[in-house]
């Protein structure tokens, strides 16, 4: 055996192991959607269908019902904290802010702390203002949690825009609202696009949140998926797992056109 080959078989192993650790989780899930039938010792199902697609989504599961109001409440969860990240991005990134770096981090504070306590805080004070299992109460919560990822990539979006081309357009006779409109907020789209999609799979995906503020009221698709583990319906909380898991993949695809490298360079910097 070749000293070229020897070389190889190290990388072999470790790329294996990669693979394995990212399509092994996912090759269950798909057993387990379409296993009927499954039980130990078998190492593979011993009958496959489709007979728990029909039930997931059956009116009674109310799953599209849950499918829905995951969806509803993320575009409502990125529309909210767009409108308070853009503004803080662009005045972090275009303006001259005291203590800019600390601010930065005082963004970060929600996350250094445990987020169950939070929850439960939270929750309690949702309760005396009655926005307990309501779909306002559960949009803020999710925005408490992305607001923090979308005022980095919108000041790194605008901090990556360059300024002689509104320095051009100011020459030009433009007002400061028409050079936002026409020339930094263009500029800028690709990462706030990409701040939006981060949040709206953020929101779809959570569920500690949803469960503290929304249950018994408000049923997501991640506490569908909960309660059907917890209750050994495997097949259920795989279908689940795998209907939230297409949004993921399509909106990582685009992520990955619009947030490049020069934009991540600009996050906190």
């Amino acid at each position: 055996m070749s000293l070229a080959v020897l070389r190889w078989v190290p990388r072999g192993l470790g790329l294996g192991l990669l693979a394995f650790a990212v399509f092994g989780p996912i090759g269950n899930l798909l057993l387990w959607a379409f296993a009927e039938r499954w039980y130990w010792p078998h190492a593979l199902p011993s009958q496959y269908g489709l007979s728990f697609w029909s039930r997931v989504f059956a009116p009674r599961a109310d799953a599209w019902g849950s499918l829905g109001l995951s969806l509803l409440i993320a575009v409502l969860a990125v529309i909210v904290s767009l409108l308070l990240a853009v503004p803080a991005g662009y005045a972090l990134a275009r303006r001259s802010v005291p203590a800019r770096g600390v601010l930065m981090l005082l963004f970060l504070l929600p996350q250094a702390f445990p987020s169950l306590p939070i929850y439960m805080n939270i929750a309690r004070l949702f309760y005396s203002v009655g926005l307990n299992g309501t779909v306002p109460g559960v949009v803020l919560v999710h925005c408490l949690h992305g607001l923090v990822l979308a005022v980095w990539i919108s000041a790194a979006a605008f901090a990556a825009v360059d300024g002689a081309q509104e320095e051009a357009a100011r020459n030009l006779g433009a007002g400061p609202l028409m050079t936002f409109a026409t020339v930094t907020l263009p500029a800028a789209l690709p990462g706030l696009m990409a701040s939006a999609i981060f949040l709206f799979l953020d929101s779809l995906d959570e569920f500690t949140g949803t469960y503290f503020v929304g249950v018994p009221e408000i049923v997501t698709m991640p506490l569908l998926l909960f309660n059907a583990a917890m209750g050994g319906n495997y097949q259920v909380a795989s279908i689940t797992a795998l209907v939230l898991l297409v949004p993921s993949i399509v909106f990582m695809l685009v992520i990955e056109r619009f947030l490049k490298a020069d934009v991540l360079a600009k996050i906190g910097g």
